[in-house]
């Protein structure tokens, strides 16, 4: 894989587009002005988390006895998961409940921007090629600020899109999700019958 292959991956993964919905609806009941630094604050805490396991990642598979192959695997599942509920969404979104008040790391951080996905394939990268960590470093900080970019712009992008308009590129990223998590799938079983 190479950086643009990682940065591209991440971002699709992460689902700026598709998670504004879901910001605009936690971030309802907080005033208007206190959003955007609601939104950069959440932002912040899942880039220190993205980081964590893009560099700790290969510590934690080593300590937990988890075999690349397992954690290929284990992504595509995740991913998949993720994937069919963007194609096919379900009442009341991907996390399925109502926030009441101000959001503080959960959900908007974590699991929305830094979600078990992301993370997996942070650990996956790292733990099949660590020695391009810095490219990894970079497509991940890339996908990060485009996703910042998009989700600090989201009440406008929301109107110029309309709500049709975010289903059809929510459902759209979906398709492209479920293909990469195919492909890890296969890539993980060819790995492991090997």
């Amino acid at each position: 894989m190479d950086t643009l292959t990682a940065f591209l991956t991440l971002l699709f993964v992460m689902d700026p587009l598709g998670n504004i919905p879901v910001f605009l609806s936690a971030l309802k009941n907080v005033p208007q002005k206190r959003q955007l630094y609601v939104i950069m604050r959440e932002l912040v805490f899942a880039l220190i988390v993205l980081l964590v396991f893009l560099y700790g990642g290969r510590f934690i598979l080593t300590w937990l006895g988890l075999s690349q192959e397992a954690i290929r695997i284990a992504g595509a599942i995740i991913l998949f998961l993720i994937a069919i509920r963007m194609v096919f969404p379900i009442e009341g979104g991907i996390m399925g409940e109502r926030l009441e008040g101000e959001p503080f790391f959960v959900p908007l951080a974590v699991p929305l921007v830094a979600g078990p996905s992301t993370m997996a394939i942070l650990m996956l990268m790292t733990n099949s090629e660590g020695e391009q960590l810095w490219n990894w470093t970079l497509a991940l900080l890339g996908a990060w600020a485009v996703s910042a970019v998009i989700l600090l712009a989201s009440s406008p992008l929301a109107k110029l899109l309309g709500n049709r308009g975010l289903i059809a590129v929510e459902r759209l990223m979906g398709m492209v999700l479920v293909m990469l998590a195919v492909q890890l799938f296969l890539d993980g079983i060819k790995q492991s019958l090997a």
